[in-house]
């Protein structure tokens, strides 16, 4: 629901901002700072619009406010359940996992022990390359992209915080940025992000930051 508002509100922004464009009107970048401006030059705007247009800005600016004051309620409820759930502070504790992102997977989860592993869990947000081959010989290509979108884009949004912004990133993390291109090495770090999420809910543990998994014997 977020992600539908937030894609509405950008879509009026863009269509005011055409509009006032093709009277010669053009804001600074960014929506909070365009939407601010024409706010300040409403004046200045009124004095060349035609009536009929400048009606149809104010309404416009109406709705914008109204999907604004949309989403403030839902990261309130948001944020209300996230204090309230305790499995999602639990993932919250993984790095690059804040609260929107940790509500989104436990939303999409649901029960984690529907999935067999980690990996499958990974699988299912379509964080796992596509593989293809012939002759016994196996080529991994470009993320399935399978699942929920909107999740998987806050993972991959979360893992290249964790690449940017980390201070004491892990071994593994060092490794995979320095092995693999910047945009493979986030994909790598949304899967563990996942992987490390579904541990925690499957097995009701803690996070820890150096855990190494090993397959079952």
């Amino acid at each position: 629901m977020r992600s539908l508002l937030i894609k509405f509100r950008t879509m009026q922004v863009n269509q005011l901002r055409g509009l006032l464009y093709e009277f010669g009107a053009s804001f600074r970048a960014g929506r909070a700072a365009g939407l601010a401006e024409i706010r300040a030059r409403m004046a200045e705007l009124e004095d060349f619009l035609p009536g009929i247009m400048l009606n149809s800005l104010q309404d416009q600016l109406k709705r914008i406010d109204g999907i604004e004051q949309d989403i403030d309620q839902l990261e309130k409820q948001i944020s209300g359940w996230h204090k309230q759930e305790a499995a999602c502070q639990a993932i919250a504790a993984v790095p690059g996992i804040g609260r929107l992102t940790a509500t989104a997977l436990i939303a999409t989860m649901g029960d984690a022990k529907t999935f067999k592993s980690g990996r499958e869990f990974a699988s299912f947000l379509g964080l796992v390359p596509r593989q293809s081959g012939t002759g016994g010989k196996v080529w991994l290509g470009r993320i399935s992209k399978r699942g929920d979108p909107y999740l998987r884009t806050l993972l991959i949004h979360g893992s290249r915080s964790v690449m940017y912004h980390s201070k004491v990133p892990t071994a593994w993390q060092k490794a995979i940025q320095e092995r693999r291109p910047a945009n493979v090495a986030a994909i790598a770090i949304a899967n563990k992000m996942a992987r490390t999420a579904w541990a925690i809910l499957a097995h009701g543990c803690a996070y820890e930051k150096d855990h190494i998994s090993v397959k079952p014997a």
